[in-house]
């Protein structure tokens, strides 16, 4: 079975939320709302992949520096076995916008059970319950 690394964030705002976005439409999984991030590339950290997605996904700066490792996920899809860190942020630059065809929505912890994720998605949110 295939492997794939991908790299995800937990952005977290001042008032304790944190930013979902939503699988546009033509894209496996489409609907589902996830954190942010993506697949690495050929050589890249996890970090730095995060730094380069934000940038492109959602255009705002952060720094391998403010991103603080919190978990992982483990989950076999159908035709590929999904890794995934995710680390949390609290500090960037810029407003998040959508530049993907994605909806963005920051949600409280509390609340994040109520927005329909991938499987490998799901494990994540009691340990942000926690921390927030």
């Amino acid at each position: 079975m295939k492997l794939v690394l991908v790299s995800a964030i937990a952005l977290i705002d001042v008032e304790g939320r944190v930013l979902l976005a939503q699988r546009p439409e033509g894209k496996s999984m489409a609907g589902l709302w996830e954190f942010p991030g993506g697949k690495l590339e050929a050589g890249e950290t996890p970090e730095a992949a995060l730094v380069r997605e934000l940038h492109e996904e959602l255009g705002i700066e952060t720094w391998d520096s403010c991103l603080a490792p919190l978990t992982f996920a483990s989950h076999s899809y159908d035709d590929f076995h999904l890794m995934m860190p995710l680390f949390a942020c609290r500090k960037w630059n810029g407003v998040p916008v959508p530049r993907e065809g994605q909806v963005l929505k920051w949600v409280k912890a509390r609340d994040l059970r109520d927005y329909p994720m991938p499987p490998a998605d799901i494990p994540l949110i009691p340990i942000l319950r926690d921390l927030l």
